[in-house]
């Protein structure tokens, strides 16, 4: 007799908090964030801040919290966030110190409103669109407890191709990277959070850790979707005219 078919697993639940790490000053990014901190830097053309492209992206892919993390100028963004029409439930938290990106996040993880629950996290100073479903699914199946978006940006100068006998065959614009590089975009499991320092950088600290245990993945944005760190304001002049040519990013 002929054992019946084990019934199909529903896929694994898709994280529906993150938390947002907004406390950067933003120096490259001056005169723009004299007055505001980087995350509320509008990206010309929208009439938005970067933040709210943020939110309106983790909405779209299922987010219904988010923990924002502040320090620089935070009653900016506070006011901001208190008047704007979001697309899902904020909370800010204030660094009294500097804690460093690694305690920043564990200091915002404690106040999600399920901590035994997987968590997105991202920089505040990405502008990105990719399938955060797809990357969480990725990360399950790894069984990692940390996985990082990699991106490949283009290199800022031309690039001159040879053949094998030294003659240029080509002149490319600026080529996208060879190598990959931490997006800034984020999944982490519950157990993540306990293994973040309380002060200083996970990156230095809680990442080496979790590569050498081979518990840390990485998911390469895939090829197309649109990427983009805004540090100054080239990247600023930039993304408006990527959003000029393509609109519906």
């Amino acid at each position: 007799m002929t054992a019946p078919a084990p019934a199909p697993q529903p896929p694994p639940a898709r994280p529906t908090q993150a938390v947002v790490l907004a406390g950067g000053q933003g120096t490259r990014l001056r005169p723009y964030t004299d007055d505001r901190p980087k995350p509320m830097v509008e990206i010309p053309g929208t009439g938005t801040p970067i933040i709210g492209h943020q939110l309106a992206w983790l909405a779209a892919e299922g987010v219904t919290d988010a923990v924002i993390s502040c320090g620089h100028l935070a009653g900016v963004l506070q006011e901001w966030l208190d008047s704007a029409p979001l697309p899902l439930r904020t909370l800010t938290v204030v660094e009294e110190e500097p804690l460093g990106r690694g305690g920043a996040l564990k200091y915002a993880a404690t106040h999600l409103p399920d901590p035994g629950a997987p968590w997105y996290a991202t920089n505040g100073d990405i502008w990105t669109r990719f399938p955060l479903g797809e990357m969480a699914a990725f990360h399950t199946e790894r069984d990692a407890l940390a996985t990082l978006a990699l991106a490949r940006p283009r290199i800022p100068w031309g690039a001159v191709e040879t053949d094998a006998f030294g003659h240029v065959t080509d002149f490319v614009e600026a080529p996208p990277s060879p190598f990959h590089i931490n997006a800034g975009v984020y999944v982490f499991a519950a157990a993540f959070t306990a293994l973040l320092p309380e002060r200083g950088d996970h990156e230095r600290t809680t990442f080496p850790r979790l590569a050498r245990e081979r518990r840390l993945a990485g998911y390469p944005i895939p090829q197309g979707a649109y990427w983009r760190a805004i540090d100054t304001a080239k990247d600023l002049t930039e993304a408006a005219a990527e959003l000029a040519a393509y609109p519906g990013r």
